[in-house]
């Protein structure tokens, strides 16, 4: 058995698969949307995008290979009339995968695959509207960075000579009050009266008594 290039295999062979994606590209293209399961649903997008592609042309040859692939002439004219030129304009893109809730039983992841028919790309001018959008709002944002990061340095900057002239204020007042300590220990040495000198008396009264006795030896 050949063994597949990339990805899981879908049934036992190259053969089953391609007829599984077959029914189930069939199946996408009627309704719109179908659920199925996570491998399948990764499976069929490429194949069904492809067959959107050829279906977009038109031609005669396109058909032929779209209905070598989808053997079903109902679906193959449905996508050629109705499905393909929704889908003008647009390179790629085709189809939607949403997952679901895992299936009840099996416990299998599920995905819903749908048709983007809605139109997603915009015009030149509204491309251009957000481009200049981005633009001016790049513009903004990076000069209120800019702002922001220059406030904190006003700030440090402020508060760095708030801080030195506080020190100055404090350096002043102290030596203002050493000043004034200095002029109150003067005047209070000045008031202070100067003591009276006291003589002893009985170095008086000796004196006297030697004065005496010299007298008398006299």
């Amino acid at each position: 058995m050949p063994t597949p290039k990339k990805g899981a295999r879908l049934g036992g062979s190259a053969s089953h698969q391609k007829k599984i994606l077959s029914n189930l590209a069939a199946q996408l293209i009627e309704h719109g949307a179908i659920k199925t399961t996570d491998a399948k649903a990764k499976l069929l997008r490429p194949y069904v995008e492809k067959i959107i592609t050829k279906a977009k042309s038109g031609t005669l040859a396109d058909r032929r290979n779209v209905l070598k692939l989808i053997p079903n002439k109902a679906v193959v004219g449905y996508l050629f009339e109705e499905v393909a030129p929704k889908f003008e304009g647009r390179n790629g893109g085709y189809t939607r995968i949403v997952k679901l809730e895992n299936r009840k039983g099996d416990n299998a992841p599920i995905s819903r695959i749908s048709l983007v028919t809605e139109p997603t790309a915009s015009t030149e001018a509204e491309r251009a509207n957000r481009v200049a959008a981005s633009k001016r709002g790049q513009g903004t944002a990076s000069a209120e960075t800019q702002a922001e990061t220059d406030a904190p340095e006003v700030e440090a900057e402020t508060a760095t000579d708030s801080a030195a002239e506080a020190e100055a204020a404090e350096v002043q007042a102290e030596a203002g009050t050493e000043n004034a300590e200095s002029v109150d220990a003067d005047a209070d040495a000045s008031a202070i009266p100067a003591s009276p000198v006291v003589e002893d008396p009985t170095t008086a009264d000796t004196v006297e008594t030697v004065k005496t006795e010299a007298s008398e030896n006299r």
